[in-house]
């Protein structure tokens, strides 16, 4: 998957009614949006068979961390995290701990052996066992299930929303990659790619908008892959993403739409025309780079070159023009050069991100680059480098923000500042965050900001009548 993050997002379960009998189930969440919406397909699965969803990790009777192996730095603090739960579980030895994800997939043996306290072990397509895995862990056996799927995808689970907003929520459309980037190790911890039935995300997303949900975004680890095939005698019906995302924005025109990620290789004419054509899918493409250099590019196997790429870049800005474009950057890849990290550079400077995940590159066992290349790029090296990328990142992200100064957006109402009690926060079509004073509004409506000033992160602005 192209966008990870890089710190930990906690989703400390939800406000269920814990005062019953039902066991109570404390879940954490590592790692990217995929992640989020897994954690929320497991706490249905673990709602429907009886158990409860529980905010307080010292009420638990089951403990679960949804884990990320994208980068070694996300290992280690799950580590972290499970030796903490081995000290509640020293007071309350009755307590379950799971580990959950893809750190579950690529250490099963090592968090058996090492991790004495961990009582679970699944697997990113195998949360339906979850409820029999803990029931024989309750009668003192480790419950083990990794086993990669080539069918699921939870189409028919609808995902326990663990949001505290009740406005904006994440809906998978498919799972698994198989782009083999010579670096990452989603292909081997999320197997091979399937798409959902389209018409079991439709419903997914009518139910939300039924309940008040004001914005989606559709998930994949590559959308633009997404491919629905149906048979019907001799006849076959294909649904591609260009589709799919014009059966989400007809849902209702009031509903934001929004999707993540896009690989530039698959990121065709048509789903920009579509973005074109519907107000209600947002000014805003995540498309991950990774490198400025057609060398790296070709060792990474992204499978473009930095003039495909910036074709790309040239398509989006022809058919949208006033679209925000994001992407990810892995600096220090094996054998990059000073001449590597300067195309680097320069293709920031000639895209002009308005924002972008920055990384130095880090190896992940047996993944291609971990077989076959040397991470032979000094630390130091890699540190610097990755400081000159950040700081003209910063460069570029306050400008797009300046340029937007004296500009009104409609911006979804999401919640309130955490800086102010005074201030609700939101997000524009291009996924900037703003905040702005009250006024008479609430969470989940749409109004009109004038952005009047902006801080390197956020937008500043005022309510207006439009």
């Amino acid at each position: 998957m192209d966008f990870y993050a890089e710190d930990a997002n906690i989703f400390e379960g939800f406000n269920s009614d814990t005062s019953d009998n039902r066991q109570k189930v404390y879940i954490e969440t590592y790692g990217c949006q995929m992640n989020v919406n897994d954690s929320e397909v497991i706490a249905s699965i673990l709602t429907t068979n009886g158990y409860a969803i529980t905010s307080n990790i010292h009420d638990a009777d089951v403990i679960l961390i949804n884990t990320c192996s994208i980068r070694e730095n996300a290992e280690v603090r799950v580590f972290g995290r499970i030796d903490l739960f081995g000290q509640i579980k020293k007071n309350k030895p009755s307590v379950l701990i799971g580990v959950l994800g893809c750190m579950a997939e690529r250490l099963k043996k090592q968090l058996l052996e090492q991790k004495k306290v961990v009582d679970v072990v699944v697997g990113p397509d195998a949360y339906r066992e979850l409820p029999i895995l803990l029931r024989a862990a309750e009668e003192g056996q480790k419950g083990v299930n990794v086993l990669l799927s080539r069918e699921e995808t939870y189409a028919d689970i609808s995902p326990v929303r663990l949001d505290k907003n009740g406005v904006s929520a994440f809906v998978s459309i498919m799972r698994g990659c198989n782009n083999m980037c010579s670096y990452c190790v989603v292909p081997y911890t999320r197997g091979a790619e399937r798409s959902r039935d389209p018409k079991s995300i439709v419903r997914e997303v009518e139910e939300l908008v039924k309940d008040g949900y004001r914005e989606v975004t559709l998930l994949g680890q590559n959308v633009n892959s997404y491919r629905w095939e149906e048979s019907k005698g001799m006849i076959k019906h294909f649904v591609n993403f260009s589709d799919l995302l014009e059966m989400v924005a007809l849902i209702n025109p009031s509903l934001r739409v929004r999707f993540s990620t896009s690989h530039p290789k698959d990121l065709t004419n048509d789903v920009l025309y579509t973005m074109a054509m519907y107000e209600n899918i947002c000014n805003h493409i995540h498309l991950p780079v990774q490198s400025g250099s057609s060398r790296i590019l070709k060792l990474m196997n992204r499978k473009y070159t930095r003039e495909d790429y910036l074709a790309r870049i040239s398509a989006i800005r022809e058919i949208i023009p006033d679209c925000a474009i994001s992407t990810d950057i892995i600096t220090g890849f094996c054998t990059e050069t000073e001449l590597d990290h300067d195309m680097t550079l320069s293709l920031m400077q000639e895209v002009g991100f308005d924002f972008a995940y920055m990384f130095k590159y880090s190896e992940r066992p047996n993944t291609k680059a971990a077989r076959l290349l040397s991470d032979d790029v000094p630390e130091e090296v890699k540190t610097r480098r990755l400081t000159e990328i950040i700081e003209l990142q910063g460069k570029l992200s306050e400008q797009s923000k300046r340029n937007d100064i004296g500009k009104s957006y409609e911006v979804l109402i999401e919640g309130v500042s955490k800086k102010s009690q005074d201030e609700f926060y939101g997000r524009t079509t291009h996924n900037k965050v703003v905040v702005f004073p009250k006024g008479n509004h609430k969470i989940g409506e749409f109004v009109f900001v004038e952005i009047l000033d902006c801080t390197p992160a956020t937008l500043i602005g005022k309510i207006v009548n439009e």
